[in-house]
């Protein structure tokens, strides 16, 4: 049901144009204390916590998504998802007794996040020579600690009730802990806290991390997202909203981003972690450098709880100021991640924004990774940005994979079925959220 407009909301979207504005000339940053450079990334994925690994499961088309044994889901619409059926390494970077309340998104947070500073050569011993008050955590999440939750809700429904309730049932419930969790094991005291943006949220996350690097509130930013929400609740809600796929019978091949026969998307989780920070800084130290993030944009529909605004000028919107953002015009970009998440009128709307934006397509190629990894809520924009990256420092693109029958509509290469050599200029990851949370963020090669 579409919310309703008062007056004064009305009025405000009769003043926004139909059109969205181009008219920019492409400057990009080029001071070293404001340009925006990766220098670690870490993951936990249904593949493993190995980001070459992912990426390479990716380039061979391998699907991630089987029936869930994690429960019982036969009482449920769907039986199926993305999960993670072993979590290796928390030992090495998690305290036991920690470990053992936290709920499973916290935990694939902490080890992702580790990683991610131990690629960035950012250890304990490197970290006791930095000022830590200038090196922020940003982590958001969609669901938070559900397992958490709904474990503590069925012990307040025990007859011994309260007497049952851990202490920390509130504290790894919440959003903000993974952030907290990390920023306390680092000992970081810079910007630290959370975003919720429904499925947009780690790109939200990695425009705000940036941009508190470039108004010089931070020198370095670990940023990321997690989800774990393959739970009866999560599966349950999303089904009751006809969000997800229910392709029982075969579901290695029910995400299917722009086939005709799509019917929702399927549920994922795990954690990405980026580690960001200014270009100066890097140099200074040594970093390897890996890629650049040139900028990025959010923006809301204002429309509908779960649906996309049909005309897709959110959307346009938002992949404009992206572009201006990072100082640069359509024609360089030709590479685009896209979101993607196999539903019936989310791919076409974000595809027909994509059109509208970049006139000639000719050149771009587009591939969706929710097709083999599912939708990871509130980590896919991370896990995501990784990919892109990825996609930047090897050369090679990932298949869009379950496309028996495209949209007409789609008139741009989504890379079907088998990976793809292509030299990436400037690519471009999109996330979408309910709400009509919309988010870009561009990156492209580093060049001195």
């Amino acid at each position: 049901m579409r919310i309703k407009e008062n007056h004064t909301l009305r009025d405000q979207m009769s003043m926004i144009s139909t059109t969205p504005r181009t008219s920019y000339t492409p400057k990009r940053e080029r001071d070293p204390k404001k340009r925006v450079v990766v220098t670690g990334m870490g993951l936990v994925s249904v593949f493993g916590n190995d980001v070459n690994v992912f990426y390479d499961k990716l380039l061979h088309a391998q699907s991630g998504v089987s029936r869930i044994d994690r429960f019982d889901p036969s009482s449920l619409p769907v039986h199926f998802g993305a999960q993670i059926d072993t979590f290796t390494d928390e030992g090495d970077h998690i305290d036991e007794e920690l470990g053992s309340h936290l709920d499973a998104c916290w935990r694939y947070c902490l080890v992702a996040g580790m990683k991610a500073i131990e690629d960035a050569n950012l250890g304990v011993e490197v970290l006791k020579t930095m000022d830590r008050s200038r090196i922020g955590v940003l982590l958001g999440s969609s669901m938070g600690g559900v397992t958490t939750f709904n474990k503590g809700a069925d012990d307040l429904n025990d007859q011994e009730g309260m007497k049952k309730l851990p202490p920390f049932f509130i504290p790894y419930s919440s959003i903000n802990m993974g952030s907290i969790l990390l920023a306390s094991h680092l000992n970081l005291s810079g910007p630290a806290y959370s975003i919720n943006a429904a499925c947009a949220t780690s790109n939200f996350c990695l425009y705000s991390a940036a941009n508190h690097i470039r108004r010089g509130e931070a020198e370095v930013m670990v940023v990321g997202g997690t989800d774990s929400g393959i739970h009866p609740s999560v599966i349950g809600g999303f089904s009751a909203c006809r969000a997800l796929s229910q392709r029982n019978g075969e579901p290695r091949r029910a995400s299917r981003p722009w086939d005709k026969g799509r019917d929702g998307f399927v549920l994922g989780e795990g954690s990405a972690v980026l580690i960001m920070e200014n270009l100066e800084h890097a140099r200074r130290r040594g970093a390897n450098i890996i890629a650049e993030y040139l900028g990025g944009a959010i923006t809301c529909d204002a429309y509908h709880m779960t649906n996309p605004r049909p005309d897709g000028m959110g959307i346009c919107s938002c992949i404009l100021r992206g572009l201006e953002n990072a100082g640069v015009s359509p024609e360089e970009v030709n590479y685009i991640n896209a979101h993607a998440s196999s539903t019936p009128a989310g791919d076409l709307v974000e595809v027909n924004a994509i059109k509208k934006v970049f006139k000639d397509t000719s050149q771009i190629k587009m591939n969706g990774t929710k097709s083999m990894i599912g939708h990871c809520l509130g980590a896919a924009g991370a896990l995501e940005a990784i990919v892109t990256i990825k996609a930047i420092t090897t050369g090679w693109l990932h298949p869009t994979i379950n496309q028996d029958d495209l949209e007409p509509e789609v008139t741009i290469d989504t890379i079907p079925d088998v990976k793809r050599q292509h030299e990436v200029h400037v690519a471009i990851s999109n996330s979408f959220g309910f709400g009509g949370q919309n988010s870009v963020v561009v990156f492209a090669p580093f060049k001195p």
